[in-house]
């Protein structure tokens, strides 16, 4: 295979048996934290939905409706993903529900106002990518920072037994406690834009580089997306925080 894979990796056997040592490595290295079994489940998940993945965007594409529905079935998956980390043994109809609040909606709006203002062309190859990188920042953002506020509540329960024995409603006597510690889950966000171009080189930069785009083009869609990844995170977080507070998740 010659091309724009190529340009990056090349693909064939060897390829393969790279990939295959990495997982093996990846599974041996997390026995000891006890995921390696869920390291291996990922990474054969990985392979059969990127070859599920590619199947359906050759046929998803090319219609807007249909990329439309893609997307909200993205969107599904990256709530019930959330839900499952926040919530282990109550992710029900009812969680994964109400994790499409702080995991979906920030990143269908977004999407919707760009594409009504023109920023973002009415096309699934524009619509489906966009979308999946905000979802996917949203839910990794939503299960940090829920998971984090369920065990600042855990374990410094008792000064929220204090904020409600000086009046404050449960709601906020809960909002104060967990609020900070669940802020750190914007930190990957925000270190992964402070180092971008020093540190790292996003995919989307080198991708549309090798598509013969001038580097000034991708720096501009690079810099949209960062930008776009913290606004989605940031909302995600502040909803997931009140959510928790209210006992909602």
């Amino acid at each position: 295979m010659n091309g724009i894979g190529d340009a990056v990796v090349r693909i064939g056997p060897v390829l393969a048996i790279a990939i295959g040592v990495l997982a093996l490595v990846a599974v041996l290295v997390n026995r000891r934290s006890g995921l390696a079994t869920d390291t291996l489940v990922a990474t054969l998940r990985a392979v059969v939905q990127l070859a599920a993945l590619a199947g359906v965007l050759a046929v998803v594409i090319p219609h807007l409706w249909a990329s439309a529905l893609f997307v909200v079935v993205m969107a599904v998956a990256a709530a019930w993903t959330s839900a499952r980390r926040i919530r282990p043994k109550q992710s029900d109809f009812v969680t994964v529900a109400r994790c499409l609040g702080p995991v979906a909606a920030p990143t269908i709006v977004i999407v919707l106002v760009l594409v009504v203002v023109g920023v973002l062309p009415a096309r699934g190859i524009a619509v489906i990518p966009t979308a999946g990188i905000l979802l996917g920042g949203a839910m990794v953002t939503t299960s940090l920072a829920g998971r984090r506020a369920h065990d600042e509540l855990t374990t410094r329960h008792g000064e929220v037994e204090a904020a409600l024995s000086l009046g404050l409603l449960p709601r906020d006597a809960r909002f104060e406690i967990c609020a900070p510690a669940s802020a750190t889950a914007l930190i990957p966000g925000l270190d992964q834009t402070r180092a971008v171009g020093l540190v790292t080189i996003p995919g989307a930069f080198v991708g549309m580089v090798l598509g013969g785009a001038s580097v000034w083009a991708a720096a501009a869609m690079q810099l949209f997306v960062l930008i776009a990844l913290l606004a989605v995170s940031s909302i995600a977080m502040l909803v997931t925080v009140e959510l928790v507070a209210r006992e909602d998740l």
